[in-house]
């Protein structure tokens, strides 16, 4: 770990910088898996918002 001594004697230490490196753009395979995640994400949160409202309304008739 790097020290550095101030004029005071104090030491402080610095944490270790992990190494850079450039984000790779997504391939075409890549974007259509997250396009196909997407939608089925929609889907589901539709599909449960629609079941909580049919749940919620058809419990208020009784």
């Amino acid at each position: 770990m790097p020290y550095i001594k101030e004029d005071g004697g104090r030491l402080n230490n610095f944490a270790v910088e992990p190494k850079m490196y450039t984000a790779e753009p997504p391939t075409n395979n890549e974007k259509r898996n997250y396009t196909i995640m997407g939608v089925a994400g929609a889907l589901l949160v539709i599909g449960l918002c629609v079941a909580a409202f049919i749940l919620s309304s058809g419990s208020q008739s009784i």
